[in-house]
């Protein structure tokens, strides 16, 4: 059963005809949050970034007014790191920048890290130009999660459009998963492995991140699994090893929260795997709850990918113990970004990168169509290579359909 929200808490209150303080959003820092703020440390800023284009126009007065609304329902994109807790700050809430109309993803707004101490955790980027007007949402990743973020930009739209914010208060973190998850059989720790050769480029990064999209006329099952069969096809080695990131959420769906709540399935990859293959290892993972059993580990003795932020450092993009991130963020209803004088058109992600991993592969389904973007760093014939994983997961997709 899921604790009680202060939201929920003050409401209750105020039914009884109580009077009292209204209680500042306090939760405790996750072990998961713990593990990004370790890879925050090594100076790969750790973000969340949507982005939201479509026609019309969207007021910034309204934006901001509608800002301090769906913050107030959501209170954890409005919170600074104080000791091990995370702490609600009105001083703290996402501010709204102006973007040239014509803005594109070299603009340093899209590469500045959050200060999660300093605060602001979230931030909006809003570009009007003469034919789309794009926002972009900006959250860093230690305090939130796909899932999370959804929760706030869809109350962000509730309050433009002049409807109530539903909300999303809880200030559970991933322990009441672990119970509401039992019985959790225990699982083997992935061994280590010394990293295979990188794929995207050679030579040394710039230091920031490179977005490649594609959008894809076709939405067939098992769409995760026929990414990692195409990414294999081009493994420099005979083997790889991929990241899919699960929701713990679907554990207790009740669950209203914004924390990050978002664990990892680790999967082996063989040269030219077959998708069906991949989906049953997913499937049975998941069956066996390994995201949950994941968290029981000791992080710094039983990380696959790096013990320490040494280890973190040294890892220098020729090889990588980790081939890809895959990511799904599900169906998106564009109805829920709409305002009387916007029509969203267009919703993707720009995924951050990972120390240990060479790209990150994020995927939603808008209508008939799978928007997918890859991010990898920066370098030598970096985007041809990207261009050519996007060219094999696009037929794929496409022959499935």
């Amino acid at each position: 059963m899921t604790p009680p929200t202060a939201t929920a808490e003050a409401a209750a209150g105020a039914a009884a005809g109580a009077v009292a303080p209204a209680r500042v959003y306090t939760r405790r820092i996750s072990q998961i949050e713990r593990g990004y703020l370790n890879a925050n440390a090594t100076g790969t800023a750790q973000l969340i970034q949507m982005v939201i284009e479509g026609e019309g126009r969207i007021d910034r007065a309204a934006l901001t007014a509608a800002v301090r609304t769906a913050t107030a329902a959501n209170p954890g994109l409005a919170v600074r790191r104080r000791g091990a807790n995370w702490r609600a700050d009105d001083d703290a809430l996402p501010p709204v920048t102006e973007l040239p109309g014509d803005v594109d993803f070299d603009h340093p707004f899209f590469h500045r890290d959050l200060d999660v101490v300093a605060g602001p955790v979230c931030e909006l980027g809003l570009a009007t130009g003469p034919v789309v007007t794009r926002l972009v949402v900006r959250a860093s990743h230690i305090v939130t999660d796909g899932r999370g973020l959804r929760y706030w930009i869809e109350d962000l739209f509730r309050a433009l459009r002049g409807e109530d914010p539903v909300g999303a208060g809880s200030t559970v973190d991933d322990t009441h998963f672990r119970t509401a998850a039992a019985p959790v059989p225990a699982a083997p720790v992935p061994p280590r492995v010394p990293g295979w050769p990188a794929i995207l480029g050679q030579g040394p990064a710039d230091g920031t991140a490179l977005w490649v999209r594609r959008s894809v006329a076709a939405t067939p099952s098992a769409a995760t699994s026929r990414i990692g069969a195409a990414v294999s096809e081009l493994l420099a080695a005979d083997a790889g090893r991929l990241i899919v990131p699960v929701d713990l959420r679907r554990h207790d769906p009740e669950v209203r929260s914004t924390a990050n709540l978002t664990s990892q399935l680790v999967l082996d990859l063989h040269r030219e795997d077959r998708w069906n293959r991949l989906h049953g290892q997913l499937l049975s993972a998941m069956l066996r709850k390994r995201e949950v059993a994941a968290l029981e580990r000791d992080f710094l003795r039983n990380n696959p990918f790096a013990n320490s932020l040494r280890e973190a450092r040294e890892l220098d993009g020729s090889r990588f113990p980790c081939t890809a991130i895959l990511t799904d963020h599900g169906r998106v209803d564009p109805g829920l970004y709409r305002t009387e004088d916007f029509r969203p058109t267009e919703y993707y992600t720009l995924p951050m990168l990972v120390p240990y991993a060479e790209m990150f592969l994020s995927t939603c389904r808008i209508g008939d169509r799978t928007e997918l973007t890859l991010s990898c760093r920066n370098r030598p014939d970096a985007r041809p290579a990207a261009e050519a994983v996007l060219d094999r997961i696009e037929h794929a997709l496409l022959a499935a359909d």
